[in-house]
């Protein structure tokens, strides 16, 4: 049975070939192929006209532009992973669903965030960010990349209940960095409360909800331990937004990984927050 792949989404610009460098990479520490694929940002009334006459030109631009974009990032693969087994393909329809249906079936899709210009930033752009809370694979947006290794991966967990596939995958990531593992728990406190917040914060209901939030944290990275012996791990409880915490996360992290529960049942400004402001890859993975 064929290896499942790595899927790369390229539209030319740097950040996606940044990303495709990193999806690269990852393929030869998992041992698996690469598949690279180019959605054509045509616009809702080319996709339904495309075969009139008067916008072939423009779609055989659009699509020689695939072409480059195809050529450049498998080229720029085979340099960051010689010897890797690398394919490329072009997606067709509407870029958003294109692209993260491609992920149908792999290890993980890997996007930049973002592309290049108003126009094409429609494949990397706003599509990245729908296919990191819609694919069915885990999602890896590539902000910026770590020009050294830090030898550590973050997750944060906001439900503790529904952790299972994330920390799954966050664990096997830093189990082939040989990295530690750092888990983040956070506490929000709703801006309704916020001018009774240092008084709120005090309150032992409150401490108490913290050292079980702490103890059941704890319990369930020691399970996860016993099956990751050589992965050293670290948990931190904060009190403050989940996203800031994330963001300065992925400062000192080769990369960050967050549940999607949290991303469909947790504040909205989390994911937003983090897939814009984050320092390093941000992956994101489905709870179910």
């Amino acid at each position: 049975m064929p290896a499942k792949p790595i899927v790369a989404a390229t539209d030319g610009s740097e950040e996606s070939l940044r990303a495709v460098d990193w999806a690269a990479r990852e393929a030869v520490l998992r041992g698996a192929p690469l598949r690279i694929v180019s959605a054509p940002g045509l616009l809702p009334r080319m996709i339904a006209d495309h075969e009139k006459e008067q916008y072939d030109t423009v779609t055989d631009a659009i699509s020689k532009s695939s072409d480059r974009a195809l050529q450049a990032a498998s080229e720029r693969a085979a340099k960051a992973a010689p010897g890797l087994l690398i394919d490329a393909d072009h997606l067709s329809g509407a870029p958003a669903d294109a692209v993260t249906q491609s992920g149908s079936g792999a290890l993980m899709l890997v996007v930049g965030s973002r592309g290049v210009g108003a126009f094409t930033a429609l494949i990397l752009g706003s599509v990245s960010r729908y296919a990191a809370t819609h694919a069915p694979c885990p999602v890896v947006i590539v902000r910026e990349a770590p020009e050294a290794a830090r030898r550590q991966v973050g997750i944060g967990i906001g439900d503790l209940e529904h952790a299972e596939v994330p920390l799954t995958f966050a664990f096997e990531e830093a189990a082939l960095r040989k990295a530690s593992l750092i888990a983040v728990h956070a506490w929000h406190t709703p801006e309704s409360d916020i001018s009774r917040a240092g008084q709120a914060l005090a309150t032992p209901g409150l401490q108490d909800m913290e050292e079980k939030a702490t103890a059941k944290l704890e319990q369930v990275l020691n399970d996860w331990q016993a099956r990751y012996p050589d992965v050293p791990v670290h948990h931190d409880v904060v009190r403050g937004h989940p996203g800031r915490a994330l963001i300065g996360l992925s400062a000192r992290s080769d990369l960050v990984v967050i549940g999607r529960q949290a991303v469909h049942h947790g504040p909205g400004s989390v994911i937003n927050a983090l897939l814009s402001h984050a320092h390093g890859p941000v992956a994101t993975v489905p709870t179910a």
